[in-house]
């Protein structure tokens, strides 16, 4: 890889503002892949292998807390290939999502991202209430969405305005690309969208078009691609791990594993920018506490018994809303269990010395 400066990795006044420090540009470098605990990083010296030192692993009290795809860190060189990082700087962006088969467990996805677009393929993989999921986790992360249509050739055009249709109605707000990866039209419009010096990240089930997108976008083959499987219409993983590049035309893109499982996490915020519509006709519920779901006085049921609000937006807004309350209280649990078996360890630690003696 050819060497680098520190604003092509993305290096802005805003990240200069997290460090707080004056830290020398040798010693600065970003996360462009993760291996189990092992890292690669790129710094102004081009990539580097690194790994974290003990300090970071011991004192961290979840895995938000080791490096991500994304992070700026401190390293100090180790010789000409490798390095060991020594800090983490704060993020401003996240994105995140409840770590498969672990209650009350957050996986830290990647980090400081400008935009996350939103792929999903017309026909199978098309699910609006899955796509408010993802717009919902990309605002609590502090991130801008922008949603993508892939395989745009596979329908019809009365099928495709009607999908655009769809989304219009319950997400507004957020821009719409629609892409062929056959015909590469509006292939164009998403490369402009891209701005040099900012981060992208694509996000989405697996056979969606990801690493077709991210290919063109590199001007080459970088990453495996693979179909839909026609058996089971899903899709099929091709990317196995998160991994930041650097465009051709200056902007910085991370691919991500396709990702069926979206849990909601106790971040705030997402929700409410998702459902605006929700939360305005909040503001005129009875109740400030008002749950939405049985409360007299409930502008929101009222505008659902009325036609105003969409029964299908309502119904997947409450299930997002309690699977986050239902995670809060997972990890309420958990600290709760955790400050009881520290106040019993000591208890013990006492009992000995008074009995020693």
């Amino acid at each position: 890889m050819e060497k680098v400066n520190l604003a092509q990795l993305g290096y802005s006044d805003q990240i200069r503002s997290l460090i707080r420090v004056e830290i020398a540009q040798s010693e600065l470098a970003r996360v462009s892949a993760e291996h189990k605990e092992r890292y690669q990083v790129i710094s102004e010296d081009g990539n580097l292998q690194a790994e974290i030192t003990g300090n970071i692993r011991y004192a961290a009290q979840s895995r938000t807390d080791f490096p991500a795809v994304g992070d700026w860190v401190k390293i100090a060189r180790i010789d000409k290939d490798s390095a060991v990082i020594l800090q983490i700087y704060p993020r401003y962006s996240f994105l995140e999502r409840q770590a498969v088969g672990k209650q009350g467990e957050i996986q830290l996805i990647a980090s400081n991202i400008d935009v996350a677009f939103i792929v999903q393929a017309v026909g199978h993989d098309f699910n609006l209430n899955r796509l408010e999921r993802y717009l919902s986790i990309c605002y609590a992360g502090k991130i801008e969405p922008m949603i993508v249509l892939t395989k745009t050739d596979l329908v019809r055009k009365e099928e495709l305005e009607n999908l655009q249709n769809q989304i219009s109605v319950r997400n507004a707000k957020v821009p719409l690309m629609l892409v062929s990866n056959i015909t590469l039209e509006g292939f164009e419009q998403l490369r402009e969208k891209m701005e040099p010096q900012l981060t992208y990240c694509f996000i989405g089930s697996s056979g969606v078009g990801k690493s077709t997108l991210i290919n063109g976008l590199m001007e080459k083959d970088m990453l495996e691609t693979k179909t839909i499987s026609e058996s089971t219409s899903k899709g099929r993983h091709t990317t196995t791990h998160r991994e930041l590049l650097l465009l051709p035309n200056g902007s910085i893109v991370i691919d991500t594993p396709g990702m069926r499982e979206l849990g909601m996490t106790n971040q705030e915020g997402g929700l409410e920018l998702t459902y605006d519509q929700i939360a305005e006709l909040a503001e005129n519920c009875r109740y400030s506490d008002c749950s939405h779901e049985n409360e007299k006085g409930c502008a929101v049921i009222e505008a659902v018994e009325d036609g105003t609000l969409s029964e299908e937006m309502y119904g997947n807004y409450l299930k997002l809303k309690r699977e986050q309350e239902h995670f809060s209280s997972t990890v309420y649990e958990k600290r709760l269990k955790g400050k009881e078996f520290g106040k019993m360890a000591r208890e013990v630690v006492k009992a000995r010395k008074k009995n020693k003696f």
